[in-house]
């Protein structure tokens, strides 16, 4: 059977996710989770959570899935023990320092790959296999095609999100927040960028776009037609998104796909009914889309038109009467419902509130109106008809009779399906009634004996059609009565207040026995890096590395003339690769090839091209193509970027572990959370990015196609991208180049740069030797600039100072610290 795992960011969701059928709830405590906004639970309630998860015979995962900063390793380790104490069935994680931690204190407490970790191929599935993860969260970019191409190659189960808001960028890759307000999205503060509207910038002019504003905002995902696809394709467990969302919502969605799931397995042709999608888009929705799960089709992921939920489209405004709108409606509505009217303009108030009455031609309508010409009459301090206009659309916004129904599946707490008892009973004349209660669900068994002997029966002996009657009415607990065996010697008689107390006796120590905590080995360790820097030494002595990451041939060309040790090609189209490399040869300059930030069953050909081309070393950037390399035997050193998400020593250790010559620290750390990282970590195997635009979404929804082409993916949209050049024009006017990579996936990068000058003497302190500037889109003379600047500032001969204030000079834009300061 496959399992439901529904969102809970409080105690009446948690009720309504078990009420409603979830097999497994999904809920976070103060720190350390994705949810940072939502009300969360604390971490002393984790007891109480987990009994009563478990006497409704639901599972309770509770989320870590977030980076670890060097400072709150030692209260990470509180909270593994506090889960463990507690019996939590597993924590969802994306830093792999915290999986080290966690097998370091436990190596059976079971731990789930969170979507954060950018889980997307076969192989990053079997780089976690070392660490016994119990299940991985597949990436929401993974169609039905790669599913079942990962499930066919691993025996790992696979979870899938299957509702609820949509990330635009990959999870774990978005750096949007960090960037632009210091509130990472790795670190559960996402400020949800990706719902401003931008407008469309191609080849320096801006494109008319009508009332589309919201290119990077996508639909909410509703694959709930699609869970038959889903199971046959492997998938053992499917997700809802929605900690910050409300009871209702949590009981509307778990309900509905409880039904897809269970009619699915009893063989029932199953398929959403209108009035059920409907009351799905009720509780929440922006449009729905399948996401990725059908492959890609970036005319369906993004509407642009509007950011929020709107709930269910009612129809057009046909005319503005005196005191109402005339509507042909879509969708039923009734007297109470809430509405919104809209102009276009989201971004702006909207009118909207409550349907005071319904009419057909002037005459007052009753009840529920399902479809045709009708005229609504809002309330009339809810709406200002002067405001209203022909042609704006009518959403209905809210259902308080849906919201009472819903509501009453979680007000009382009961089991979704109550549990199978099996008794056996014995006795005889003279002894005690032995009663043997087992929950056939769990296997837990009891046995209670009445306190009275048994006497011989003169008239009414003990039957079993009784002591089933009797035993059966379990109404108000988690149980019913599914099999009774009676084993007694001759005919006795039991008072029926002995037969109940028996009953409730039973009954509290199997609950008893389902709510105690699950048990897991626990040893005890120290959290102290084992890297300890040489007494004395002066770190900041010895030649540093430069290195130059280039996106243009131009780029390579004028880096290697530069003094530099090391150059990277980090190049929209990979097929570019063996030229650069060449060119490097010719200057007598070592050079490394980026990989593709995303990995995806059946892209292991732009891996082998790579090799091909025969570079000095492979920049990696996810943890697929790390374990691609390493099955393949490459002896070529493999360097570790910023995407791997290192954010601590364990971290460090674990990827340096696998083979990585030097890792580069996640873009998620300021300067004081970068310092406690170093002052614990093998810093000669330490990368810093030091310039850079800083890459802040990583999409596999192509804006070139969406905005630029008529088609919907890589397949017919004539590549614009090779055409011409785009960028996402901000509020402020900022203009954010957008990138494609050989996956047509999308980067959008700051448009300022951003410069860690002023803190190279720390960093040099603390003993990294290895400092990387990226180029974007600079031209030769500007590349030859900014490196002669860090070379000075590296040799010792040109204050960090001195390089940030020439460089805030020369920059159009000027330049930022970015996430250092934050």
């Amino acid at each position: 059977m496959v399992e439901l795992l529904a969102p809970a960011g409080n105690w009446e969701c948690l009720r309504a996710a078990v009420t409603n059928g979830a097999n497994a709830v999904f809920f976070g405590v103060e720190k350390f989770n994705a949810r940072a906004r939502a009300d969360n639970f604390k971490m002393e309630e984790l007891p109480e959570i987990m009994a009563y998860l478990h006497k409704y015979g639901v599972k309770g995962f509770l989320t870590f899935n977030i980076l670890v900063f060097e400072d709150e390793m030692k209260e990470a380790q509180i909270l593994v023990d506090a889960c463990i104490e507690a019996g939590v069935d597993a924590v969802i994680v994306q830093d792999m320092g915290l999986v080290k931690l966690i097998r370091e204190i436990s190596p059976d407490f079971p731990i789930h790959g969170s979507t954060q970790m950018t889980i997307t191929s076969p192989e990053a599935v079997d780089f976690m296999k070392e660490y016994n993860l119990e299940v991985v969260v597949l990436g929401r970019e993974n169609n039905l095609k790669h599913i079942k191409t990962i499930a066919g190659k691993t025996d790992t189960p696979l979870e899938v999100f299957v509702h609820g808001a949509l990330c635009v960028s990959y999870s774990g890759q978005c750096l949007t927040s960090e960037m632009w307000g210091g509130r990472s999205a790795n670190r559960g503060e996402c400020a949800q960028a990706c719902r401003l509207p931008y407008d469309l910038i191609v080849d320096g002019i801006q494109k008319e776009m009508g009332n589309i504003a919201y290119l990077l905002s996508p639909k909410d995902l509703a694959a709930i037609d699609l869970i038959p696809e889903l199971i046959e394709a492997g998938v053992t467990s499917f997700k809802i998104e929605g900690r910050l969302k409300s009871p209702e919502y949590v009981a509307n969605v778990v309900s509905k796909y409880r039904k897809a799931i269970d009619e699915y397995f009893e063989g029932k042709q199953y398929g959403p009914s209108t009035e059920e999608l409907r009351e799905l888009q009720q509780s929440f929705s922006r449009g729905f889309t399948h996401g990725f799960l059908k492959g890609t089709n970036n005319k369906q992921l993004v509407d642009g038109t509007f950011p929020k939920s709107r709930g269910v489209y009612l129809g057009t405004v046909k005319k503005v009467l005196k005191d109402a709108v005339l509507c042909e409606l879509h969708a039923p509505l009734k007297r109470g419902d809430g509405i919104v009217f809209d102009a276009g303009n989201p971004q702006e108030k909207e009118e909207g509130g409550r349907v005071y009455d319904l009419r057909r031609k002037g005459r007052k309508i009753e009840g529920e109106v399902q479809d045709g010409l009708i005229e609504i009459v809002p309330g009339r301090r809810d709406v200002k008809l002067s405001r209203v206009h022909a042609g704006d659309k009518i959403w209905k916004t809210n259902d308080p009779e849906l919201d009472r129904k819903l509501r009453k599946t979680f007000e009382t707490d009961y089991p979704y399906r109550p549990f199978p008892l099996a008794v056996r009973v014995t006795g005889k004349v003279g002894e005690s009634l032995v009663s043997v209660w087992r929950d056939i669900k769990t296997g837990g068994e009891v046995t209670v004996a009445s306190e009275v002997e048994l006497e011989q029966a003169m008239k009414r002996p003990l039957t079993g059609e009784y002591l089933h009657e009797q035993w059966g009415r379990l109404g108000g607990t988690v149980y019913e009565l599914a099999e009774l065996e009676m084993a007694l010697q001759g005919e006795v008689i039991v008072p029926v207040k002995e037969l109940n107390r028996i009953r409730r006796e039973a009954v509290e120590q199997l609950v008893a026995l389902r709510e105690q905590p699950r048990t897991y080995i626990r040893r005890e360790i120290s959290n102290k890096s084992s890297y300890v820097r040489a007494a004395g030494r002066n770190t900041a002595q010895g030649t540093a590395k430069l290195i130059s990451l280039c996106r243009t041939m131009e780029q390579i060309h004028a880096s290697a003339q530069a003094d530099v040790d090391y150059i990277y090609a980090d190049f929209e189209f990979t097929r570019d690769y063996p030229e650069a490399v060449e060119a490097a040869r010719q200057y007598g300059k070592k050079i490394a090839l980026a990989t593709p930030r995303i990995h995806m069953p059946g892209e292991q050909g732009v891996l082998n091209g790579m090799l091909r081309a025969n570079p000095d070393a492979i920049l990696v950037r996810n943890t697929g193509a790390l374990q691609y390399f390493k099955q393949a035997g490459v002896k070529i050193p493999l360097f570790g970027d910023f995407s791997l998400n290192i954010a601590n020593h364990k971290a460090a250790e674990l990827f340096l572990e696998h083979g990585l010559e030097k890792v580069t620290p996640s873009y998620d750390l300021n300067i004081q959370q970068m310092v406690d990282m170093l002052a614990v970590s093998p810093t000669e195997h330490i990368e810093l990015v030091i310039h850079q635009h800083l890459p802040m979404f990583h999409t596999e929804h192509c804006v070139y196609c969406t905005f630029l082409s008529e088609g919907t993916d890589y397949t017919n949209c004539g590549r614009p991208c090779e055409s011409h050049r785009v960028s996402l024009q901000d509020r402020i006017g900022m203009s954010h180049p957008v990138r494609v990579d050989i996956g047509c996936r999308n980067t959008v990068y700051n448009a300022i740069e951003q410069s860690g000058a002023e803190y190279i003497t720390n960093f040099r302190e603390l003993g990294v030797q290895e400092y990387r500037v990226e180029f974007l889109e600079e031209d030769a003379d500007k590349v030859r600039e900014v490196l002669q600047l860090y070379r000075e500032a590296l040799n010792g001969s040109r204050t960090g100072t001195s390089v940030w204030r020439t460089l805030k000079a020369t920059n159009q834009l000027g330049v930022t610290r970015g996430q250092l300061v934050k």
